[in-house]
């Protein structure tokens, strides 16, 4: 079993700060370099999993090359060591999902800033040629004055070419179900406007605490993505602006053609404004702030 204080290769364990099912992230110290990590690790039941294995070292191969302030830092993969990991820049343990879980209203004062942060780091990843395809608000980490990065690339995928949109099929639905565009669920070649899709469900979760379809059961949820039309941005918040509610709508549209060409130009409409009126940090109306937490 993994624990505090073990050594996996250069880096001792400090705290375990994320636990799924196929893998556990730890903050972790390089005492040579005096500097903190995060280690993603498969335990053991896993370490010897050919899947995960792939996974683990795909998400290094994508990760290991991308380089901006929005995106984590992805550093070493070993499995030289009984317990495969990879060494990432170690960014704080809250994600963006946490943060919505805890209020919106609490976090709504620095809406404008994750997002744009967001897309940012989105957009980077879409212009050195690779989807993300798991865009969600687990997968973006949000530091106390509300910087993001953008994390997770197991499941990212290369842009294709002429030739490869005319015959690629997906082999099987991935991604996460309550932000996975219809073209995802119907296993068709992806371009990078199917993360587009899942940025505008992650920004309706942000503004509303809700994401746009819920179900009874995975069927029903599918089938909402490919059928439903979401509720208004601005009926759910009254503060949202009409032209941001619209610009939200139009990233949710069924047919990829119908939404924003690129993160660029969702930022580029985005500058119109999101709120009628500036939410204020929760201290300043006698309430605790993000950072008063010290999350």
């Amino acid at each position: 079993m993994t624990q505090t204080g073990q050594y996996i290769g250069s880096y001792r364990l400090l705290n375990l700060v994320g636990n799924g099912r196929t893998c556990q992230v730890w903050e972790a110290m390089n005492d040579a370099l005096n500097e903190r990590f995060a280690i993603k690790v498969l335990p053991r039941d896993y370490a010897k999993d050919k899947d995960q294995l792939a996974l683990l070292r795909h998400e290094f191969a994508v990760g290991h090359d991308l380089k901006h302030a929005n995106v984590i830092r992805t550093y070493e993969f070993d499995t030289s060591r009984q317990l495969p990991f990879l060494a990432l820049e170690y960014f704080g343990p809250s994600n963006l999902k946490q943060l919505i879980l805890q209020g919106t209203d609490r976090i709504a004062y620095l809406v404008p800033k994750i997002i744009q942060q967001a897309a940012e780091g989105l957009g980077y990843v879409h212009q050195q040629g690779w989807m993300h395809r798991d865009i969600k608000p687990n997968n973006f980490l949000v530091d106390p004055n509300g910087n993001v990065k953008l994390i997770d690339f197991a499941l990212a995928e290369q842009r294709h070419g002429f030739f490869g949109r005319l015959f690629h099929r997906q082999s099987k639905v991935q991604g996460t179900r309550s932000y996975m565009s219809p073209e995802q669920i119907r296993r068709e070649c992806l371009d990078p406007r199917a993360d587009i899709y899942s940025f505008g469900c992650m920004v309706q979760e942000l503004v509303t605490g809700k994401p746009p379809f819920t179900g009874n059961s995975e069927s029903e949820l599918l089938n909402k993505h490919l059928k439903s039309q979401p509720p208004s941005l601005e009926g759910l918040n009254r503060n949202v602006t009409t032209e941001f509610s619209q610009l939200v709508k139009r990233t949710l549209a069924k047919n990829p053609s119908g939404r924003p060409e690129s993160m660029e130009a969702f930022l580029s409409e985005m500058r119109k404004g999101i709120f009628r009126v500036k939410p204020k940090p929760p201290e300043a109306a006698g309430g605790e702030g993000l950072g008063a937490r010290g999350e």
